[in-house]
């Protein structure tokens, strides 16, 4: 498994790379991509990215749990969780790169 993790800055470079923006300005659109991401989750709106998945958010209700050290009962309160589902372009893509690595 890979080491690496793709940062922000990553990304940043990346555009400043393949569209010519500056660094500043291709900064300053993953930040504003990644707030418009954001803010549509907060206010309960699906995000589709086309050929990459969907992200949406889903509400748990509260259970009881338990310590799995103690077997103490516990309450979970409701909770708002994220959830992703990658496109099949996507888990297809992850599958190749799987099949590839193992050759």
């Amino acid at each position: 498994m890979a080491d690496k993790t793709l940062t922000r800055m990553d990304l940043g470079e990346a555009v400043f790379r393949n569209v010519g923006l500056s660094r500043n300005e291709s900064a300053t659109l993953v930040a504003s991509v990644l707030q418009h991401v954001s803010d549509a989750l907060v206010n309960g709106e699906q995000v589709k990215i086309s050929g990459f998945g969907t992200f949406s958010t889903r509400d748990k209700s509260a259970r009881v749990g338990r310590n799995p050290k103690t077997g103490e009962e516990a309450p979970i309160p409701p909770r708002r969780v994220l959830t992703f589902r990658p496109s099949h372009l996507m888990k297809d893509r992850i599958a190749a790169g799987n099949a590839a690595a193992k050759v």
